[in-house]
């Protein structure tokens, strides 16, 4: 061949030898880059490798998924990150945007096919929960390993869990002395106009609150088991706090923005991360609050950064992920994390420092707490989450009904299925829930029952509703209102689900009247608050935060959203 190719004009025999020699020393180079390359970026998984063959392998964009509690100082963060104009080894933009949700929302869609590649709640209990979840649902083999949802985690901030109480009432409830679980429990017992609350276990603040009186009620600070957490004396224990709570938030950061607005007359006392006490007392020129912290024990809010293993992930979306973990870890985002009241990751950073506002004046202690718990395995946290549904307090609730004749078609298909949702996610038997239906008057009533026994009855009323008529809707949330204040059951929290898409044309009582009874009946009656679901742009908000808002609820609305998340959204107020 070669002969032939030299009669041909080809390349002579040490021209040959030469360029056999380059390219074996080109593919040396190239195979010495790649290891190079492959070094720098890190050791790439299965997962990783898939990418690379992918269309989007060059995308260096990461979006990440953020609790809303620490917004405002990780928008500051990721615009310095984004700032520095880094970029990947060809040339693409290493940038993050940022997406808020609620923790166990981005758990259920990091589960799916999530719009997000990384994420940071709350707590890293989300993160073990999240793979505990996902290995569930891999078809393994015994002896095998189940792959991991979550990858690279780094935590970046902490902030320990403490009860916020005004000054006035820490004083009152021994502080500065320890006070603890104990200490609210008989207060609350003890005088039936204290208010406290914590938010529901969907947020970090709630679930380790529950956590730390399961701990407290087993007499425990370390190893909580599942045996621990259903032992009858500490469903007893758990049971006689849970009771004195007068309603559970929908999140920490809620409740800190209403105590801003309304002030003493909103709570006594509530849970929190100690970052958020420190935030308030910096922005409030009136009483402060105090960051009481438990004597049975604490938990922390440790704030995760975490990569989500996604088939989709590209290697430059990892690389700038992993520009992002250090940015968040160099010193000076550090001392940025201490400057927002957090705890930083890096402990050689001095809490005591003097442009620290871990301090008296901002209501905190930084040598608190005294007693750290333990975090136990995500197993046991799923029992106490379950377990909490039975030990918390039990509710009255009546679902006030719009059929008047604007809600023909596709409202009131959508108010069906909401409804439906509503009582087929209730995990007890024992909540008691009614129906009142108006149109032009209020048509039907099914009196409060436990909905174990009335289930049937409410299923079969909810699928015979049908559209037609004016609109009382004042008329159905007073029948509703008075039924609860005749029943005066103050064990349980009382509250009323109004769904409407109209204006109010027809009911007898006014809308003044009605603001005043619910005022004065929640005051010297049973408390209930009123959540107003409004569909469609007819309907009348005015009229409907008059009503919410004198019994301390809110307005929703109807959105496809919030339809889907209707019992998630009411439940975190029971």
């Amino acid at each position: 061949m070669s002969r032939q190719r030299e009669k041909q004009g080809g390349v002579p025999p040490a021209a040959t030898y030469t360029i056999i020699v380059g390219a074996l020393a080109l593919l040396l180079c190239c195979a010495l880059a790649a290891i190079a390359w492959n070094g720098l970026r890190g050791p790439l998984t299965p997962l990783a490798q898939q990418a690379d063959n992918t269309v989007g392998f060059r995308n260096a964009t990461l979006t990440l998924a953020y609790s809303p509690e620490k917004g405002q100082m990780l928008q500051i963060l990721v615009d310095q990150f984004n700032r520095q104009n880094l970029r990947t080894a060809d040339g693409q933009a290493m940038q993050v945007k940022l997406v808020e949700m609620n923790p166990e929302d981005m758990v259920s869609a990091a589960l799916e096919d999530p719009t997000f590649q990384a994420l940071t709640p709350d707590s890293m209990l989300w993160l073990d929960q999240l793979d505990r979840q996902w290995a569930l649902r891999q078809q393994v083999e015994a002896g095998q390993i189940a792959p991991r949802r979550v990858g690279e985690a780094t935590r970046y901030a902490v902030s320990p869990i403490v009860i916020a109480a005004w000054e006035t009432v820490a004083r009152d409830l021994g502080w500065p002395q320890p006070v603890g679980w104990n200490t609210i429990q008989k207060r609350a017992a003890d005088d039936a106009s204290f208010k406290w609350n914590h938010a529901s276990t969907g947020h970090a603040s709630g679930l380790l609150a529950t956590l730390a009186e399961f701990y407290a009620g087993a007499g425990k600070t370390r190893g909580l088991t599942a045996d621990d957490a259903t032992a009858q004396t500490t469903l007893d224990y758990v049971r006689n706090i849970e009771r004195t709570v007068k309603y559970y938030g929908e999140g920490e950061l809620t409740v800190i923005e209403r105590a801003q607005k309304e002030g003493r007359s909103f709570l006594d006392a509530f849970v929190v991360q100690e970052q958020l006490v420190v935030r308030f007392n910096r922005d409030q020129r009136g009483e402060k609050l105090v960051a009481l912290y438990p004597t049975e024990g604490t938990l922390w809010a440790d704030h995760p950064l975490a990569l989500l293993e996604l088939p989709s992930l590209s290697a430059n979306q990892r690389r700038t992920y992993q520009a992002l973990r250090e940015f968040l870890l160099n010193a000076d985002s550090q001392k940025l994390v201490l400057s927002y009241g957090y705890r930083p990751a890096d402990l050689s950073i001095a809490l005591d420092s003097a442009d620290s506002p871990l301090t008296a004046a901002n209501g905190v202690d930084p040598k608190q707490p005294q007693t750290t718990l333990q975090m136990p395995p995500a197993a046991v946290v799923e029992v106490v989450q379950n377990v909490w549904y039975y030990t918390k307090r039990l509710t009255n609730v009546f679902l006030v009904v719009d059929t008047s004749g604007s809600m023909r078609g596709e409202k009131l298909d959508a108010a069906k299925t909401a409804l439906g949702a509503f009582l087929a996610q209730i995990k007890g038997s024992q909540e008691r829930i009614g129906l009142v239906e108006f149109s032009g008057q209020v048509n039907n009533v099914i009196e409060l029952e436990e909905l174990g026994r009335t289930r049937d009855t409410l299923d079969s009323a909810i699928a015979a509703l049908n559209a037609n008529g004016d609109t009382a809707l004042l008329d159905g949330v007073r029948t509703a209102y008075q039924r609860l204040q005749e029943r005066g059951d103050k064990e349980r929290i009382n509250a009323i689900v109004a769904m409407t898409d109209g204006r109010e044309n027809a009911s007898s009582v006014s809308l003044n009247t009605l603001v005043r009874e619910i005022q004065r009946g929640n005051q010297t009656g049973v408390p209930v608050v009123i959540f107003c679901i409004a569909y469609g742009s007819d309907a009348d908000y005015d009229t409907l935060r008059a009503v919410a808002d004198a019994s301390g609820g809110q307005v929703r609305e109807g959105t496809e959203q919030t339809i889907r998340e209707l019992y998630k959204l009411l439940s975190s107020y029971f």
